[in-house]
């Protein structure tokens, strides 16, 4: 039977390879598995935070839009001042949080770097191997 440089058969050198070679498979498919779901649960924190930022800027409108209308009935400070104050730290909260969250949920922090960082080593060591046997 023809062997290799190792001195096994070839035949046992291919059963390892395909054995290796479909572990490998498994525990790359377990790795990107595991990565999307992580992607996923960025996505969810992400909306949940654009929620909480829309839910603040809708009322903080309101509140701005209020302190507009106060401001212009009353030539005074009193009233729209503390409407002004309070819908301008809503708004800048509500912004705050939507910027975050829009920034979490941009696909290229979505790509599963690390998955498609292991088959780009695994495919360099196969190479390498190959042109060792």
């Amino acid at each position: 039977m023809t062997t290799a440089n190792t001195g096994r058969p070839i035949a046992d050198i291919f059963r390892d390879l395909l054995t290796q070679l479909t572990s490998l498979l498994r525990n790359e498919r377990e790795l990107a598995q595991a990565e999307i779901s992580e992607k996923i649960d960025q996505v969810a924190r992400g909306l949940a935070l654009m929620v909480g930022g829309a839910v603040l800027l809708i009322p903080a409108l309101v509140v701005l839009l209020g302190a507009a209308v106060a401001a212009i009935m009353h030539a005074g400070l009193e009233a729209y001042w503390a409407a002004l104050i309070v819908g301008a730290v809503a708004l800048a909260l509500g912004l705050g949080l939507l910027m975050g969250g829009i920034g979490s949920v941009k696909l290229r922090n979505l790509a599963p770097r690390r998955t498609i960082d292991q088959l780009r080593k695994d495919a360099s060591v196969a190479s390498y191997q190959l042109r060792r046997t």
